[in-house]
């Protein structure tokens, strides 16, 4: 096989393992967006933010214990598979379920302590104590399931890690809107008594994050299970093969796991702190101006309704960090750049040829689709996403930066150049929410220029230390040109079908008509390549079908 085939090779094969990320991530968020439906029905946009409060707080933590521990794992794990280390990447994992059980521990219970002082002093929301200590033992469990999952991804398999998601998000489903029910009744019942109408909500709310729990617990047995497959049916052929005499002390192992976990948290954190802040800022603002309820309703319609529809896109890139990390240290270790562009530009091409057309989308149907999707208040959502569809690109694009970084050994660029875009949101928030004083919006436009300043710095760095040249054309500028068009068809079609059909009928069909002009104006204008279709969900059958009209021939 020819030097350039086999980089197209291992490029598809990259772009097959993120595939199936994708694809799970993408089923993952949609299911969780049809919870939120009846969720918001069940507990209310007062509900949701309590909800959303006690979830930000949730995440930071989370964050901070084992979030990237995965990523990391499964930088070690890569590594020393790929130079055949067996019995060292098993005491690797082992190193991890340690590290793990510590960190998530510790977390569960520092929530569990401070629950009231994190809620209160922090966001400014004393009622999301309630669900915060609920979420607290799903920090444990997720710690622990991020070391089987680092494991899978270092070994070069996606499918556990993908079908794991989709059971969690299940189980999350159906659970968590029966006990949001429970709790939200008995709350109803002593908010009566208590003469606290908002009771009812804030208890709904911690009943929602029981099934958090449940659906972590469910995938955990699963990833277990398979690990002892796993390891029964291949590692243990491996490791009488591995040819290794000494191996890594547990001492060494542990030092190691830290140092490389460290910058992984600090970059993740420092680039997802800025949500919290500007919460705790709106929160607070709100509170001083005696806007109490007003505050958690637009930050229920900001987290329930604009961040779930902006997030269903972004699964994409969080898909393509977690197969890109392991595939390109492997390449950066045997000093194959050639290879290595090859996959980041390919990453970068298949995220951008998704996202781009859905920030347009949304753009142009963001009302009739938020009020086919919820109830409630449904004109701030839309003005949201009017405003802040672009974050959807921006955040896909930093995302996808900080894994192409990461994953070349550059593991403290990510964490500066988070540091320099919150510094930025740090201002902007205090601009909007205090010069412009436009509410709630100043959370959208925030968060939109802190993703826009750590794409554009993680691009540079990419180029610096990678010496990549982007691509443009087929990456950005044909994807952008077919999806305003597209936009502009839809649009009309829209208005044209609304004329004498309900707007939810009008919408679905528009939608459809959406793809289907999308995707014949991107083969029409030579966007796809034959490995671009290979990497989109049923991409083998897009391309015969395009093939039989003619439309691709290459």
């Amino acid at each position: 096989m020819s030097k350039k085939k086999q980089t197209k090779s291992i490029a598809g094969s990259i772009l097959l393992q993120g595939g199936i990320l994708a694809i799970a991530g993408i089923v993952a968020r949609a299911i969780g967006l049809i919870r939120r439906i009846p969720l918001t029905n069940i507990i209310g946009d007062m509900g949701n933010g309590y909800y959303a409060n006690a979830y930000e707080i949730y995440s930071i933590v989370l964050l901070l214990s084992s979030y990237s521990l995965p990523v990391a794992i499964s930088r070690l794990v890569a590594s020393r598979t790929e130079r055949g280390q067996i019995k060292n990447t098993q005491k690797y994992f082992k190193g991890a379920l340690l590290f793990a059980l510590i960190s998530g521990g510790l977390s569960c219970s520092l929530v569990m302590v401070f629950a009231d002082t994190l809620a209160t002093v922090v966001m400014g929301e004393p009622k999301s104590a309630m669900a915060l200590r609920v979420l607290a033992p799903t920090l444990l469990i997720f710690a622990v399931m991020g070391a089987f999952r680092g494991y899978f991804q270092g070994k070069g398999t996606m499918v556990v890690t993908a079908i794991s998601q989709i059971i969690e998000q299940i189980i999350l489903v159906a659970t968590s809107l029966v006990f949001a029910s429970i709790f939200f009744n008995i709350g109803a019942k002593f908010g009566n008594v208590m003469m606290d109408e908002n009771f009812a909500p804030a208890l709904g709310a911690a009943g929602a994050t029981v099934g958090c729990g449940l659906g972590a617990l469910a995938s955990l047995l699963y990833v277990m299970v398979n690990y002892q497959l796993y390891v029964k049916k291949r590692v243990s052929k491996e490791i009488a093969l591995d040819p290794t005499k000494k191996t890594e002390s547990m001492t060494v192992v542990m030092t190691t796991i830290l140092i490389t976990v460290v910058p992984f948290i600090l970059s993740t954190v420092i680039y997802n702190v800025s949500g919290i802040l500007n919460q705790s800022t709106y929160n607070h603002y709100m509170d001083a101006l005696g806007e109490v309820d007003l505050k958690t309703l637009c930050m229920g319609v900001y987290s329930g309704k604009y961040k779930v529809l902006i997030n269903l896109p972004v699964a994409l890139a969080n898909a393509m960090v977690s197969a890109i990390v392991p595939s390109l240290s492997a390449s950066v270790s045997k000093n194959d750049h050639v290879t290595a562009r090859m996959k980041v530009a390919s990453a970068i091409r298949v995220t951008m040829i998704i996202t781009i057309p859905c920030a347009v989308g949304l753009a142009v149907l963001g009302h009739p689709i938020v009020d086919l999707l919820f109830n409630g208040e449904i004109d701030m959502a839309a003005r949201m996403l009017y405003i802040g569809t672009l974050s959807i690109i921006f955040f896909a694009l930093s995302t996808l930066g900080n894994g192409i970084l990461q994953g070349i050994g550059k593991i403290y660029v990510p964490v500066i150049n988070a540091a320099i875009a919150l510094a930025v949101n740090v201002l902007s928030m205090q601009l909007f929410l205090r010069g412009f004083k436009i509410g709630i919006y100043s959370v959208v436009l925030a968060n939109m220029l802190f993703s826009l300043v750590m794409c554009v710095l993680n691009h540079f760095m990419i180029h610096k230390f990678l010496h990549y040249k982007q691509e443009l054309k087929r990456t950005f500028i044909i994807p952008m040109f077919c999806s305003l068009i597209m936009g502009a068809i839809t649009f009309l079609i829209y208005v044209l079908f609304h004329l004498f059909l309900p707007f939810q009928v009008a919408c679905i069909i528009a939608i459809g008509f959406a793809v289907v002009i999308y995707l014949v104006l991107m083969t029409v204008f030579k966007g796809f390549t034959k490995e671009t279709f290979e990497a989109l969900p049923m991409g083998d059958k897009l391309l015969r079908f395009f093939r039989r009209f003619g439309l691709f021939k290459r």
